[in-house]
């Protein structure tokens, strides 16, 4: 170990893990995936909230505020031909995800693509998706104020 001012070598994996470019707050880890049936059978069963588009449909359920929020996917053959679209639209909405995570908090979301999302090329669709962040925002925040003043 020197004493001097030199800069010390790193690993190329040791300087992926030291850099200020991908904090970790942005990351997309399994606690903000929805994993197993069960939890998208919990979505689909018990949604509150909905932003439907065209070709993209967000069904939500309401959980803990305090909970991060949680994304599952649903990307079908049947309405997205092509595996290039399917992994395209997939990294698109886990990637808008990420940045829009802490306004989503206590939110499990399940994304389903319908026909024609293929069709939308990246510019389109991040709009889209980002569109859809917006109305589930707005539906959350306007819940939230009707059940508090039903509350005594």
């Amino acid at each position: 170990m020197s004493t001097t001012d030199e800069p010390v070598a790193l690993a190329a994996g040791e300087q992926a893990l030291l850099s200020p470019l991908t904090p970790s707050s942005q990351c997309f880890t399994r606690q903000q995936r929805l994993l197993l049936p069960r939890e998208y059978k919990a979505v689909f069963d018990g949604n509150t909230l909905k932003a439907s588009h065209a070709s993209l449909l967000l069904l939500v359920r309401i959980t803990d505020a305090a909970a991060p929020a949680r994304l599952g996917l649903v990307i079908a053959k049947k309405h997205v031909r092509l595996a290039v679209q399917r992994n395209r639209i997939k990294r698109q909405l886990r990637e808008s995800f990420r940045h829009h995570q802490h306004e989503l908090s206590g939110l499990d979301i399940v994304a389903l693509a319908r026909a024609g999302l293929g069709k939308l090329d990246n510019a389109q669709l991040r709009a889209t998706i980002d569109t859809q962040w917006q109305r589930l925002l707005k539906q959350k925040r306007k819940q939230a104020l009707n059940s508090s003043e039903h509350q005594p």
